[in-house]
C-alpha cells in the first residue's frame, strides 16, 4: 500500500511534464518528404553572353530538387571552374544561392533582393569568368553548400549538405516557368489556412491587397494561453513569375512583432515590394513553431492577386 501510494503522485507528476512539453503537430498534407527523393540542388543555363570587358558571362537558375525546405549558396571562397577547350579557368565573379532564404521543394529561381536593408536591390544569379570566350561543350561547376528543414536559429548549420552545380554551356534553357517546375503534392497552401504555432497558438492570413508598391498582408495571432506572447514570423518574402524572392533576408525573429495578450488575439501588416508585372506569386512563409526560434515553412497560394 505504501509503495502503491508512493507511485501515484510519481505518476501525476509524470503526467503533469508530459502535457507541459507538448508541441503542435503541424496538419496534415504538409509533409512533402514521402512524395519525392532529394537530388540535391541544380542549376541550368538561361544565358551565355560577354560583358564589355570581354569576360564571359553565364546567367543562371537554381533548383531546389532536395525534397525539402532549403536555404543554398556558393561556397566562400571557392571559385566556380569553367573547363574549356582542355583548359581549366577560375571564375571569381559568383552570384548563386537563395539570398539567406529557403526555397520551397520543386521552386526554381534566378534572383533575390541583395544589397543592404536600408537600399536593397535585385540580384540576379549568374557568374563571370574574365578575359574568356569558351569553346564548344564547354562545362561550368560551381560548389555550393546547403541548409535544408525546419531552420533551428540555435542550430542553424543542421541539415547541412555540400555539392557541385554541374553546367554544359552549350545546352541553354529557354522559356522557363517560374517558380514551380515540379509541382509537390500538398505543398501548396491556400491563404485561408489556419497554421498552428508555439504553444498552440494560431496565425491566420486574413487579408492580401496589391498595392502600388507590391503586396500588403493582414496576419492574425490568436493567443489560448495564459500569458502574453509573441510569435514570428518575420516579413515574408514572395516569389512570382519572375523568378526573383522579393524580401530583404532577415532572421524572423529581428523583426518587430507585436505581443499577443493571454486569451487575445492580435493584428498587424507586412510589405513585399514587388514590381506590379510580377504575377502567380507565392508567400515564403516561415512561422516560430514548435520550439522557441524553430521555423515551419508554407508556401501560401497568392495566385489570384
Amino acid at each position: 500500500m505504501r509503495m502503491r501510494k508512493a507511485v501515484i503522485p510519481i505518476l501525476i507528476l509524470v503526467n503533469l511534464l508530459v502535457s507541459a512539453c507538448k508541441y503542435i503537430v503541424l496538419p496534415a498534407g504538409l509533409d512533402t518528404q514521402s512524395s519525392i527523393v532529394s537530388k540535391g540542388w541544380s542549376a541550368v543555363v538561361t544565358g551565355v553572353s560577354q560583358t564589355t570587358a570581354g569576360d564571359l558571362h553565364v546567367d543562371l537558375t537554381i533548383r531546389n530538387e532536395t525534397a525539402e525546405w532549403s536555404m543554398m549558396k556558393s561556397v566562400e571562397g571557392q571559385p566556380a571552374v569553367l573547363t574549356s577547350g582542355g583548359e581549366d579557368y577560375n571564375c571569381e565573379t559568383i552570384f548563386v544561392g537563395t539570398g539567406g532564404h529557403r526555397l520551397a521543394p520543386g521552386f526554381q529561381m534566378r534572383g533575390y533582393i541583395g544589397g543592404t536593408k536600408v537600399k536593397p536591390e535585385v540580384q540576379l544569379l549568374y557568374v563571370e569568368c574574365a578575359g574568356v570566350q569558351p569553346a564548344a561543350g564547354a562545362k561550368l561547376a560551381i560548389d555550393y553548400v546547403s541548409y535544408s528543414g525546419e531552420l533551428n536559429y540555435y542550430h542553424q548549420e543542421e541539415g547541412e549538405a555540400k555539392g557541385t552545380l554541374k553546367l554544359n554551356l552549350d545546352e541553354i534553357a529557354a522559356d522557363l516557368t517560374y517558380p514551380v517546375f515540379e509541382p509537390v503534392e500538398g505543398l501548396i497552401q491556400q491563404p485561408d489556412l489556419s497554421i498552428l504555432a508555439l504553444s498552440d497558438n494560431v496565425i491566420n492570413l486574413l487579408d492580401v491587397q496589391r498595392t502600388p508598391d507590391g503586396f500588403e498582408f493582414k496576419w492574425q495571432n490568436t493567443n489560448p494561453t495564459e500569458f502574453a506572447l509573441k510569435i514570428h514570423i518575420g516579413n515574408p518574402p514572395v516569389i512570382g513569375s519572375d523568378g526573383i524572392i522579393y524580401g530583404w533576408y532577415q532572421i524572423m525573429d529581428l523583426v518587430s512583432t507585436p505581443l499577443t495578450p493571454a486569451g487575445g488575439t492580435t493584428e498587424w501588416s507586412t510589405t513585399a515590394a514587388v514590381p506590379a508585372e510580377v504575377t502567380d506569386c507565392y508567400i515564403l512563409l516561415s512561422v516560430e513553431s514548435k520550439n522557441m526560434r524553430l521555423y515551419v515553412n508554407y508556401a501560401i497560394d497568392i495566385t489570384d492577386k
